[in-house]
């Protein structure tokens, strides 16, 4: 028997070729880092799979929340860009009042900068020739830009270059507050970076970043606060010793959207560099909110729309997205509004669904919309967002920061 196709199935699989070629011309003619408007009425339901949605309601509802819970609190959010690696939506951040953007590599920074932002903070130090160039060349175009260093020998090698360019560059002391990534130790060694930075003519000091990375997926809200309160001690502490030592800290910048309601209430905070909280994902969800086991604070907006495309066993269904579709380092995806199903990989190309107690009937052809596993790796597999209101795509964003890992 010819397996059954869903109307929503035959209609896609009909038009789904003519919409792709359709807005891949939008695109082709657009800015890599502008919003591209979709012509004509197109349904999410006719778009070619796998592809990456943004509901809009729910990804403006977060923009909102976090804005509006960070406005009386004193403190200013500086929203990581390597999440969504679009200037789009960073622009939208800054236009609810974050004090800037920051950036993991100078390549990513590249993008925003030439977008037209003008505060971005690279948030991890560099100690090459070329990279150092590159920094420089961006802080020529936006005296915005700024870098943190962890060591003695970095500072002096971005001074030299920054001398040799003739460009002055303000920089953060990045603080190991126990992620054991990049970032010096509080103490002796935060005080010989300060006095290196001193004596460097063309470096000013900035701040303190104090990333705490190790804390942002504790599950379990009270231990998660308990142990980003232990960790924030230090880096008040090493801000306290270096204010003694006579150097003015500007800045501390600290936290990610895990502990968005921890670090607001720690004085001496001065911004958050809240990443996940526009799209948030399965991960996240997972690691218990300060109401219950699941963190919901804000909603799911990124999503992965997928096909049913094969039925090889009972209790099973394929789908048409696989490693190559979500990032596989965490939980796998959910589905978004069907219940007593669950994702388990299935390769390169390909996800099986288990049909334990499906909420709905799932037929090939018909199309899904699951909930992004982990958001910033997932983000850097595709080139845009398909952004719907409804179940209407209004606007196309490219993902003009994919791929800078430099």
């Amino acid at each position: 028997m010819a397996p059954r196709v869903s109307r929503r199935g035959f209609v896609s699989s009909a038009v789904g070729a003519t919409v792709g070629m359709t807005l891949a011309r939008s695109a082709a003619g657009a800015s890599r880092w502008e919003s591209i408007p979709v012509p004509d009425a197109t349904s999410i339901w006719d778009l070619p799979t796998p592809a990456l949605l943004i509901d809009l309601d729910a990804m403006e509802s977060n923009l909102q929340k976090m804005a509006e819970f960070y406005r009386p609190k004193g403190k200013k959010l500086r929203p990581h860009g390597k999440m969504h690696k679009c200037p789009v939506i960073a622009k939208k951040q800054i236009e609810l009042g974050a004090v800037g953007i920051c950036a993991a590599k100078v390549s990513e920074a590249e993008v925003f900068v030439d977008a037209g932002i003008e505060n971005v903070l690279i948030t991890s130090p560099v100690v090459t020739k070329d990279k150092y160039e590159r920094v420089l060349a961006l802080a020529r175009k936006s005296p915005g830009v700024q870098i943190v260093v962890d060591q003695p020998s970095g500072v002096s090698g971005l001074d030299a270059a920054a001398v040799a360019a003739g460009v002055k560059l303000s920089v953060f002391i990045d603080l190991n507050i126990g992620t054991d990534r990049t970032g010096v130790e509080p103490g002796k060694p935060a005080l010989a970076v300060a006095n290196a930075i001193a004596k460097a003519s063309h470096l000013r000091l900035a701040g303190v970043q104090a990333y705490g990375g190790h804390l942002q997926h504790i599950v379990g809200f009270q231990y998660r606060r308990e142990s980003t309160l232990n960790a924030l001690a230090l880096a008040l502490e090493a801000k306290h010793e270096l204010e003694k030592a006579g150097y003015e800290i500007p800045s501390l910048s600290v936290g990610c959207t895990g502990t968005y309601n921890i670090d607001c209430d720690v004085p001496g905070v001065t911004d958050v560099q809240v990443g996940s909280y526009p799209f948030m994902d399965v991960n996240y969800r997972n690691v218990g909110g300060e109401r219950g086991a699941v963190f919901d604070d804000f909603k799911p907006s990124l999503l992965v729309l997928a096909t049913a495309i094969s039925q090889p066993v009972k209790g099973r269904i394929t789908i048409d997205a696989g490693y190559k579709a979500f990032a596989t380092d965490h939980e796998p995806p959910d589905l978004l509004d069907v219940r007593g199903v669950s994702y388990r990989w299935g390769g390169d190309e390909h996800g099986i669904l288990e049909l334990r107690a499906p909420s709905r009937e799932i037929k090939l052809g018909d199309k899904l919309l699951l909930i992004a596993s982990h958001c910033d790796p997932t983000v850097n597999l595709y080139d845009q967002f398909y952004c719907y209101r409804g179940e209407t795509v209004q606007e196309i964003w490219p993902i003009a920061a994919r791929g800078r890992s430099q």
